[in-house]
This record gives C-alpha cells, structure tokens and sequence, in this order.
C-alpha cells in the first residue's frame, strides 16, 4: 500500500526550487539558514507573537545590563524534534514510519511472520491516523527494534539515511530527510548564533536523530538526548554485559532487538538532570510526551524562563488536525506555554512548493 501512495506522490513532485524562492528546500539550503538578529528572519510572518517573544526574550537575557541577563554557559535551551521542528504527521513518526518500510517494502529484509502479520494489521490504521488500540502501540514499539536486531550502529544508520531518501506521504515535493519546520530551524540558529547551548530532548531514538539531524541543524552531535538502543554483542551470549571482556578482533556490537529504552514525559526531565546538568530557560514542544520537559523548564527557575508549544493547525501546508489543535492550544494556556499556530505565524513550513495532496 506504502509503495503505491509513494509512487503517486512520486509523479505529481514539483521540481525543487532554490533558497531564495523558498521551494522545498534541499538539507544542503536547511543547513545554511542562518540567523543572527531579529532582522534576519525569513519564515515567520512579520506579526507572529512567537517571534517577538523569542527576539524579546533574547535581547533582554543577554543584555549585560538586564536584571534578566543570563550568563552564556546558563543559557540552555532544549528542543523536542518530531511535531516540534520536524514534520510527525505524515502520518506519523519517522522511525514509526520506517518499521513498515523495513517490514513490507524492504526486499533486501526477511521479517519474521510476527511483524509482518502486525505491520499489516497496524498500516492501515496509521495511514487513516486511526488510533491503535494499547496492544498494538506496544507490538508496534516493540517491533521499532526487533526489525533490526543484528544490525551494527553503523548498518542502522545507514539504513535511515536511505529512508531519508524515500518521499513523506500526503504533502508534494518533499522528502523525510527534507521536513523540518524552516521557521523553526530559524530559532534554532537565532539561540545558537546568541550563545544558547542548544539541544535535542526527544522520544526518538538517538541513532535516528544523529542521522537526520546531522549536517542540517545546529546542534551539536553531543547535544541529541532520546531514546536508547539495546546493544549486545556477537560474543556475549547470555554473559553480563559489566563482566563481559569485548575482544576487538572476533565480536562486533549490535542491536539486541529488545525495546528502546523510551524518553518521554517525565524521563526527559532525568535526561536533562543526566545529560545536561542544568534547568533549561527555554523549552519547545509540541504534545504530551513533551510535557516534562516544559513544566520543569518553568519550575522555581533562577532565571527567567519560558515554554512553547507548537499547534499543528494548518491544514493546507501541513497534515493539521483542527480538532487536536484546538485542544492543544488549550492546554498551553491553562499550563502557561506559550501557543505557536503554524497557520497563523509560519510565512513557510517546508517551502512554498509543498502543499498537502491527501
């Protein structure tokens, strides 16, 4: 089914643009999207609320003389990525997406009966955004990793940079290795630019994100926190891994094809105590699973600090579901984060080049 949409999708691809007329843009133009002060956005439209709170913000909090000012090593700022400056409706998730690619279309892969028989059952669902029933979100995870159990770190990689090569389903000229949210990546390189320590607090898996985040956004390799592999070894066997002796010249690791070990919700503010160290002052997300992470960015806070949330409400650029937008923008109000409308504050989203087609 995948590969009939995506040959669809495939015929009707506009011709990618250049920078300047802001097509869909290559992940060679993404990475070269640089912002240094407030007038150096192009992607938000000029009356957006949430650019001139994030231009406020960092002119006062970096100002020497401000009762506000935040010194640069304080100045810590986390990102969730799908829904939050990469596209997660199309349908869904990228690693979601690429367990049915490995599963159904991968000539190159045997799936056990087991996934195959799952990723038939749940493929329909997802492609119709039909909710899955718990038992099925669970085989669904499980199966995230059983689908390359054996695989080195590097075959794993590689295998997402091919996928970042296939086309996103129901939105035109636009590959997976291709959709971040370009006002987005503005504020990214608008904190960088201003000694904002910038990083990654996302439920997606790490090996995932160093590959498609890689060489476009800028954040630094040690900066992406998620979800971790289960990694074993060819020659550990039932052996603990604390007491195993790794001989370089007969063993090589791969993954084990036990589950991730999940970052969401609460688990994000542990991974910031672990990996980072220090309460951010500034936090974007875009759903529950981000929720930790922007309450805790607003807890008894030393400096001042702010939540965004951003709203997938745009129905014509982006794969929008108005009914969840309303309730998502609700929630921001009641628990203090600061809404962002893709529709209302996005001159862009992937390019003007990409519309919606399903």
């Amino acid at each position: 089914m995948i590969k009939k949409f995506l040959a669809a999708v495939a015929a009707g691809l506009i011709a990618l643009g250049s920078f300047t007329t802001v097509d869909a843009m290559s992940r060679e133009e993404i990475a070269a999207i640089n912002v240094q002060t407030a007038a150096d956005f192009q992607f938000w439209n000029d009356d957006s609320p949430t650019k001139q709170k994030i231009v406020e913000f960092v002119e006062d909090v970096t100002n020497p003389n401000s009762a506000n000012y935040i010194p640069p090593e304080d100045r810590i700022a986390t990102f969730d990525m799908d829904g939050t400056f990469y596209c997660e409706t199309a349908p869904l998730y990228f690693q979601e997406m690429m367990f049915f690619y490995r599963v159904l279309e991968d000539e190159n892969y045997q799936a056990p009966k087991k996934l195959v028989t799952l990723a038939k059952k749940i493929q329909p669902k997802i492609l119709a955004k039909q909710k899955l029933t718990p038992a099925e979100n669970k085989a669904h995870f499980e199966g995230l990793t059983k689908a390359y159990e054996g695989m080195t770190p590097e075959e794993y990689r590689a295998y997402v940079r091919k996928f970042m090569d296939t086309n996103e389903i129901g939105l035109t000229n636009l590959k997976r290795g291709e959709a971040f949210y370009l006002p987005m990546v503005e504020i990214i390189s608008y904190l960088t630019n201003n000694d904002f320590r910038v990083y990654i607090d996302s439920a997606c898996g790490v090996d995932t994100m160093h590959e498609l985040v890689g060489g476009v956004i800028p954040i630094q390799f040690d900066r992406i926190i998620g979800s971790d592999f289960n990694f074993t070894s060819t020659g550990m066997g039932k052996d603990n891994p604390h007491d195993h002796f790794y001989d370089r010249h007969t063993e090589k690791i791969i993954i084990s094809g036990k589950p991730l070990h999940d970052n969401a919700k609460t688990i994000k503010i542990f991974s910031i105590l672990n990996q980072i160290g220090k309460k951010p002052v500034l936090a974007f997300g875009n759903s529950s699973g981000d929720s930790g992470m922007l309450e805790y960015t607003l807890q008894n806070n030393k400096y001042r600090s702010m939540s965004f949330f951003v709203i997938c409400d745009d129905v014509e650029r982006e794969l929008g579901n108005l009914t969840r937008a309303k309730s998502d923008t609700a929630l921001a109000l009641k628990r203090g984060w600061n809404p962002i409308s893709m529709h209302d504050e996005f001159k862009t989203i992937y390019g003007d080049n990409v519309r919606r087609n399903i």
